[in-house]
């Protein structure tokens, strides 16, 4: 039975080059043949007649009819038959890469009458993003005696190389033509090719990053969300639900009652997991090692350990500020007592948002760290643009809930929006072969890397950057560009009722605090350079009396203050100095 709903697509391709006679490497026979000045081109009209079939195997051929020229070959030679696969595995060629070819076998007769058969290729192979030009517009051929089949050897009479000049591939995209029973069908059958073009070219180009980020599939040498790195203590969970209706949780890591306890923030996407890494000397470790015999790791509403930024949703650093803190030290507070001092080292927007409800007066503490940014987000021009137009973009014309770092390793083939975004991103950053890593210097900062220095890293833990970084919900990076314009931490929402327990400014409260705060900053950091430094400078000048000090972290950057492998030796020992200070 003839089906009725079969969709045709054809375009035209011209391709230019040389060759030599008598040659069979067409490399060399192009080199020669350009030396010689021995042109040679084709003018083809490739037909897909029907799409479906095409697409899922491939074995079906596509129709190629047009001509080709070359005065060594007698002038304009009409192509008889002409035979066109799009994407062949290519298993016996360069076995150690992921290698695909794309097959041209054209019949023709030269000037003198003669039988001839351009048999030529394509090399599609894992060879980096940057080549997929070079390698999609490229081919390598013969001429062999006789008209011989696409999958038979025939004798090479010549070689040399076609190349799509960028001139001929604008006009190409300007060709493609479809047949079908109804408009939607036809457009339904391009849009198909395409999709299955750009996912083979994934395919081949695409694995690279998962190969170098083996720990985000199943061969993990670090569990995802693992507490083995914490030696020697008990570990409890606790929850704690919120006032807009959030159950949050935290770890709490005891060896011995202490009158000090060590309340640990994560930033934003990240988790509790940046603590206690089992790669290297990690912060828990240290303090219970130290003295610091009861440690609490706060998750909250930001962290990858819960799912709330997997989905659509309008959290702002307010909510956390007004929500999440309070509730999590009154909880804490219940735990360990009344007589107890209560410690505090946060990072980045864990630290933004506990420095506001600190300046709001919505908790109290006996001292607090503070790393990278606090109340004065300062960040880098570039940084700035991003910040104006990235959300916006990704909202409301892309479309994308979130921001994750894990994109660029989706399983599966084809290119969904949240792939291909990665990959693009991957384009701007040869530093290393990490997409995640890619991916979280598209989400925060300038810089290449920019969370970063790759150096102070282990190399499991660059590797499992998308097991260590989440989903970012977008509306804080909405509330974090209005801070930045302001260089200061305001009121996203100034006149909605339900914030009213928070100032529209908080640094408006900095009279009111009398706790001890070290800021510290890497002299490297490229999310928030001169953040800290700037905010104890504005803190010292609205309250010359108060304990504010600054420190600046040698050699480090954003993030690597707690995940750096010499971080036990060269960051954690201030932070253990300014405890003791404040300890009883």
């Amino acid at each position: 039975m003839t089906r009725t709903d079969k969709v045709s697509v054809q375009f035209t391709e011209d391709m230019k080059g040389f060759y030599s006679p008598g040659v069979v490497d067409p490399t060399s026979g192009y080199e020669s043949g350009k030396r010689s000045d021995t042109a040679i081109m084709f003018h083809l009209t490739i037909a897909i007649p029907d799409v479906d079939f095409f697409l899922i195997d491939p074995a079906e051929q596509g129709v190629a009819n047009g001509y080709i020229e070359s005065e060594s070959l007698g002038g304009k030679c009409d192509v008889e038959h002409g035979v066109f696969r799009l994407f062949v595995q290519a298993d016996d060629v360069e076995p150690h890469l992921n290698v695909k070819n794309m097959k041209y076998q054209l019949h023709f007769r030269d000037g003198e009458g003669q039988k001839k058969t351009l048999a030529g290729h394509k090399i599609v192979r894992d060879n980096g993003v940057q080549n997929i030009w070079a390698d999609t517009s490229t081919l390598y051929f013969q001429i062999l005696d006789g008209h011989i089949d696409i999958d038979e050897d025939g004798v090479s009479d010549a070689a040399g190389v076609l190349h799509i000049l960028p001139e001929d591939f604008a006009r190409q995209m300007t060709t493609f033509r479809t047949t079908g029973p109804n408009m939607l069908a036809r457009l339904r059958g391009l849009s198909e090719f395409f999709k299955v073009f750009a996912g083979s070219l994934w395919s081949v180009y695409g694995p690279h990053l998962r190969q170098a980020e083996p720990h985000l599939w199943s061969d993990r040498d670090i569990p995802v969300y693992s507490l083995e790195g914490v030696k020697n203590a008990e570990i409890s969970t606790h929850y704690v639900t919120t006032e807009d209706r959030l159950t949050l949780s935290f770890l709490r890591f005891t060896r011995a009652p202490s009158r000090n306890v060590v309340v640990l923030l994560h930033g934003l996407s990240t988790s509790t997991d940046m603590f206690v890494m089992p790669e290297h000397y990690n912060l828990v470790n240290y303090l219970l090692d130290n003295g610091y015999t009861d440690v609490i790791s706060f998750d909250w509403r930001g962290s990858m350990r819960h799912n709330f930024d997997l989905f659509p949703n309008t959290h702002n650093m307010d909510d956390v500020a007004l929500y999440d803190h309070p509730a999590a030290f009154r909880e804490i507070r219940k735990i360990v007592g009344d007589d107890v001092r209560i410690h505090v080292i946060s990072h980045c927007v864990g630290s933004i948002t506990f420095n506001m409800s600190l300046f709001a007066g919505l908790v109290e503490v006996d001292s607090v760290i503070s790393n990278s940014v606090s109340l004065n987000p300062i960040v880098s021009r570039w940084a700035h643009v991003k910040l104006k137009f990235a959300p916006f973009l990704m909202l409301y014309i892309l479309r994308f809930p979130n921001l994750n770092p894990r994109w660029g390793t989706l399983p599966g083939p084809g290119l969904p929006q949240g792939k291909l975004l990665a990959k693009a991103v991957s384009l701007f950053h040869r530093e290393c072969d990490v997409s995640a890593c890619h991916m979280t210097s598209f989400m925060w900062g300038d810089g290449h890397p920019a969370v970063w220095q790759h150096e102070n890293l282990e190399t499991v833990t660059h590797e499992r950057t998308g097991d260590l970084f989440g989903a970012v919900s977008l509306n804080y990076f909405r509330h974090i560009a209005k801070c930045v314009r302001h260089e200061a931490v305001l009121k996203f929402l100034p006149g909605d009722q339900a914030y009213d327990a928070l100032p529209d400014k908080y640094l408006d409260g900095a009279a009111k605090v009398t706790t001890p705060i070290l800021f510290v900053a890497g002299d490297k950091n490229h999310v928030f350079p001169g953040a800290n430094e700037f905010t104890v400078q504005v803190l010292n000048r609205l309250k010359p009396e108060n304990r504010f000090e600054f420190e600046s972290l040698d050699g480090y950057g954003h993030q690597d203050p707690f995940m750096g492998k010499n971080a036990a030796n060269e960051v954690f020992p201030r932070f253990l100095r300014f405890l003791q200070a404040n300890s009883v």
